[in-house]
This record gives structure tokens, C-alpha cells and sequence, in this order.
């Protein structure tokens, strides 16, 4: 096979504009994605950290958390009124829809994730005296029907929120190594690149 030819077919595999997401889109999943990796870093590092550590980092990841969960909204509205590139006709049928499942899990993840966490905070029983700021700048509230709930079964949705947010944090890791594992699949295996759809 000659030279030509190879570069005939790579240009052939490069997404055109038209295949591409738009830059908004882009510049949305990979702001999502950083806040998502720094969040998990910093929940997995906790509880090897000093203890005079542990209050920062932990109202460092709620910040990070409630931005995510920002960013994960305007991406919605933006995919809503923004139709994005459909995948590949090569790719099988199946496949496809497997895509579009998991996309559609990783948005209810990426919402139940930050939104069950900040119930989870909203029932901490100190929240009263603890104000929450957004990275020491900006107060955020509280969910107010949750603080004022009865104390001792405020302290028990506590721990049942708790448990939720950590279960989405699982659910997290799951649908997102599916998620890298069938684009890396694509890229690697079957030769058909959906990276460079999103990449900058």
C-alpha cells in the first residue's frame, strides 16, 4: 500500500466539522472531566492526610463538587439546544445504543453525585455553625428543609445520604472506565477514532 493511499485513508478516518462536537462542548467535558478526576483524587486521599488537613480538603472537594455540578447543567442545556455529532455508521448497532446508555448514565452520575453529597452536607449536624463557601469566595447555601429536619433523624439522613453518595461514587468509577474502555477500544482496535470528536 503507497503513501497516497495510507493518507487517503487517514484523511477519510479525521472527522470533518460537521463530526466534531462544537468547542462549548468540548471546553464543558473536559472543565467536567478535570473536576470529576480532582474530586476523586481528593476523596481517596483523605484519610491518609493530617488531620489539620482534612477540614480544608474536604470543603475544597464540595467546592469542586457544586461546580461540577454547575458545569454539568449548562453542558445538558447546551447538548439540549446543540445537537451533537451522531456516532459512526460503522459502528455497530448495538454499540451505538451501548453508547448512548452509558452517556446517559454518566449524566444522572454526574448530577446525583454533587447533588447527594450537598444533601449529605446539608445534614451534617455542625452545617449551622459551619458556614459553606464556594473555594472560600462565594457562600453557597445550605438545603434548607434538610437542616431543619428533627435532629436525630436529621443525624440519620445524614448517614443515609452519606451511603448514597458514596454508592454514586462507585457507580462513578464503573460507567466512566466503560466509558474511557470503549473509546480507547474504538480508537485502538477497531481503527475508528471518536477521541478526536472531542478532543480541543
Amino acid at each position: 500500500m503507497n503513501t497516497n493511499t495510507l493518507r487517503a485513508q487517514a484523511e477519510r478516518a479525521r472527522p470533518g466539522p460537521s463530526a466534531r462536537y462544537s468547542r462549548v462542548a468540548i471546553l464543558l467535558h473536559w472543565a467536567i472531566a478535570a473536576g470529576i478526576l480532582c474530586n476523586v483524587a481528593l476523596a481517596l486521599a483523605v484519610d491518609a492526610l493530617p488531620d489539620a488537613w482534612v477540614r480544608p480538603v474536604i470543603d475544597t472537594h464540595k467546592s469542586i463538587g457544586i461546580t461540577v455540578l454547575g458545569l454539568v447543567l449548562m453542558r445538558i442545556l447546551w447538548r439540549a439546544s446543540h445537537r451533537p455529532p451522531p456516532l459512526p455508521l460503522a459502528f455497530p448497532r448495538a454499540e451505538r445504543v451501548a453508547a448512548h446508555v452509558a452517556h446517559g448514565l454518566l449524566y444522572a452520575i454526574m448530577l446525583g453525585l454533587p447533588l447527594s453529597g450537598w444533601f449529605h452536607d446539608s445534614a451534617w449536624k455542625d452545617a449551622g455553625t459551619h458556614p459553606m463557601t464556594l473555594f472560600h469566595l462565594v457562600p453557597w447555601p445550605r438545603v434548607g428543609f434538610i437542616m431543619h429536619l428533627e435532629p436525630q433523624f436529621k443525624e440519620h439522613m445524614h448517614d443515609v445520604l452519606g451511603a448514597i453518595h458514596t454508592w454514586f461514587g462507585y457507580a462513578l468509577y464503573l460507567v466512566l472506565a466503560l466509558h474511557v474502555g470503549g473509546a480507547l477500544k474504538h480508537e485502538l482496535i477497531d481503527r475508528h477514532s471518536v477521541l478526536r470528536r472531542m478532543w480541543p
